[in-house]
C-alpha cells in the first residue's frame, strides 16, 4: 500500500491513476467475494479461520484503498501514521494466508477447478512476494514514485482470489490459476501505460514489480510439478483426510 511515503516533486500527477486502480482492485475483491454469498457458493457458516482470514486480508484491502485516498486529498499526516498499521499487517496475513489453504488441502476440500499440490503451494509463494514487494516499499517509502508502484503491485497479487471468482474458472481447467494470473499482469500493464501517456517513460518500478509477480508464478509451477512439491504434499496431508486426494489431479466437481 502507499504507506509511510514522503512527498517527492514531480510524483503529483499520478495520484488519480493510483486512486482509481485502488477503487478497482478493492471493487474486484468485493464483487468476486460478495457474488460467491448471493449465489450460494460461500456462507457465514465457516469455521473461525476462514472468518479470521477474511478480516484480515480485507482489512489490507480497504487499507491500501485508505491510503491512496489520504495521498490523492493531501492527507499525509494521516497516511504515514496508517502506514505503520500496514507495516504489521503484513504478518498475520502471511501466517493466516498459509494455515487456511493448507487446512483445506488436509481436508481434500479443495476447489474442483485446482490441482490440491498445486493450491497448496499457490499461496504462500504468493504472499512471499507480496511481503517482499510490500517491505521493500517501504524501505523506498522516501521515494514515493518507487514506493507506490512496488505497493501496486504487491496489491495486484492479492487480486487472484478475487478475479477467480469472477471468471469462468470451470471452463479454463487446467489453466484456470495461470489464466488468473494473466488477468492480475493487466494491473502493473496499465500502470506502465500509463506512466508512459504522462510522462513519455515507463517507471523502473514496474520493472521490478512484474517481475516479482512473474517469478511468483514460475515457483508456484517449478515446486508444484517437482519432487519437492510431491513430498510436500505427502508431509502435509499424511493423516489426513486429503492423502486419499491425488495431488496433481483435479477433484470431481460437485453435484448439481
Amino acid at each position: 500500500m502507499a504507506t509511510l511515503a514522503q512527498p517527492r516533486l514531480g510524483a503529483h500527477d499520478d495520484k488519480g491513476f493510483f486512486l482509481g486502480a485502488a477503487l478497482v482492485m478493492t471493487a474486484v475483491m468485493v464483487a468476486g467475494f460478495g457474488l460467491n454469498i448471493v449465489i450460494g457458493r460461500s456462507s457465514f457458516g465457516k469455521p473461525l479461520l476462514v472468518h479470521a482470514h477474511a478480516v484480515v486480508f480485507f482489512g489490507w484491502v480497504f487499507l491500501y484503498l485508505a491510503q491512496n485516498f489520504f495521498v490523492a486529498s493531501g492527507r499525509i499526516a494521516l497516511h504515514r501514521a496508517l502506514g505503520w498499521i500496514g507495516a504489521f499487517w503484513v504478518v498475520p496475513m502471511l501466517i493466516l494466508g498459509t494455515l487456511t489453504p493448507l487446512a483445506r488441502v488436509q481436508a481434500g476440500t479443495v476447489a474442483f477447478f485446482f490441482a490440491p499440490l498445486q493450491f497448496l503451494v499457490y499461496t504462500p509463494a504468493t504472499l512471499a512476494a507480496f511481503a517482499l514487494l510490500t517491505y521493500g516499499a517501504i524501505a523506498l517509502r522516501r521515494h514515493s514514485d518507487w514506493h507506490r508502484r512496488l505497493h501496486f503491485c504487491g496489491m495486484a497479487l492479492l487480486t487472484g482470489p478475487g478475479l477467480g471468482r469472477l471468471l469462468p474458472l470451470p471452463l479454463l481447467i487446467p489453466y484456470a490459476l495461470e489464466a488468473t494470473f494473466a488477468v492480475q499482469l493487466l494491473f502493473p500493464l496499465a500502470g506502465m501505460i500509463a506512466d508512459g501517456r504522462r510522462g513519455g517513460r515507463i517507471h523502473p518500478a514496474w520493472y521490478w514489480g512484474m517481475g516479482m509477480m512473474v517469478g511468483s508464478m514460475v515457483v508456484i509451477e517449478l515446486i508444484t510439478f517437482s519432487p519437492l512439491g510431491l513430498a510436500l504434499y505427502g508431509w502435509v496431508t499424511a493423516g489426513h483426510l486429503g492423502a486419499s486426494v491425488p495431488p496433481l489431479a483435479f477433484p470431481p466437481p460437485p453435484a448439481p
